[in-house]
């Protein structure tokens, strides 16, 4: 079963392409990262990962085994900055863990293979 979309994906490229150009404010901040965490759910459909980007959203994505109660064994948090510019390109994953911008436990929480995601990669 697909995400539930919660962001109008028209809306949500509009914020992402405005925060690559730096003019967002908080509110088409948190709506690009809503609109993104939705999109790796998408193309990276299940539950074994947990990806927190507090206090914008998070979704679970990657397949594997799902994980229903406590702390999840696989989780990846970072802020929002982090975040887009993980998922346009503009930070690549080895590069944001090795420098502390993102902590990824577990054997799953490795999200360099999904990362950028197309539909928020620069143009």
């Amino acid at each position: 079963m697909p995400a539930r979309r919660r962001t109008d994906p028209a809306a949500g490229r509009a914020a992402v392409a405005q925060w690559l150009t730096g003019g967002t404010d908080r509110r088409g901040t948190t709506t690009a990262v809503r609109f993104t965490l939705e999109e790796l759910a998408a193309v990276a459909p299940g539950n074994a990962v947990e990806v927190r980007v507090p206090p914008a959203g998070a979704v679970q994505a990657v397949a594997g085994p799902r994980h229903t109660r406590g702390t999840p064994p696989n989780v990846v948090e970072t802020d929002a900055e982090t975040w887009l510019a993980l998922v346009t390109g503009r930070l690549a994953w080895p590069d944001a863990v090795a420098a502390g911008r993102v902590h990824a436990s577990g054997e799953r929480a490795d999200l360099s293979a999904w990362l950028p995601l197309q539909a928020a990669r620069t143009r």
